[in-house]
């Protein structure tokens, strides 16, 4: 099966075993699509819930992936001046065309298409986060700095 035609969250399953990571997919009976459902999902705090943003930036519109806290909101400020362009949502059909995935069930890993990712330094404060799992009621439980080292996430922190 390529993997345009593999299942969304296998492909997820078939990313974190390349990238050495052993997770377990959980299938929830209800959406975690929003944070706040996703914390309650999986019995966390709606800040160990990672939400990944898909926005587009600069003439190229290259798409950039923002994995924040699920109680916290974007500094798209910050993302400006790191991207050096200002960040734009993405179109829904761009997003699950670049990565594979619905919104509401973007996974931080198995895109179709490499995106740069940068990390909210949040994420790092839990010994856990929940990220979707490329459906809009699957996820899975990861150590923050293990996300982060496997999508070579660049922290969202302002230089000084």
């Amino acid at each position: 099966m390529s993997s345009n035609k593999m299942r969304s969250t296998d492909r997820v399953a078939q990313a974190a075993e390349s990238l050495g990571l052993s997770i377990e997919i959980r299938t929830m009976p209800d959406s975690t699509r929003t944070a706040a459902e996703a914390a309650s999902a999986c019995a966390c705090t709606i800040g160990q819930i990672v939400k990944s943003l898909v926005f587009e930036y600069g003439p190229a519109r290259d798409l950039v992936l923002l994995l924040i806290a699920g109680d916290r909101s974007a500094d798209l400020d910050l993302v400006q001046r790191l991207l050096g362009a200002a960040p734009t949502r993405a179109d829904p059909k761009r997003v699950r065309a670049s990565t594979g995935f619905a919104i509401g069930g973007v996974a931080p890993i198995g895109h179709l298409q490499p995106l740069r990712v940068f990390m909210d330094p949040a994420l790092l404060e839990h010994d856990l986060v929940w990220a979707a799992a490329g459906a809009p009621n699957a996820v899975f439980s990861i150590a923050p700095r293990r996300l982060r080292d496997a999508t070579a996430a660049s922290l969202l922190a302002a230089s000084d």
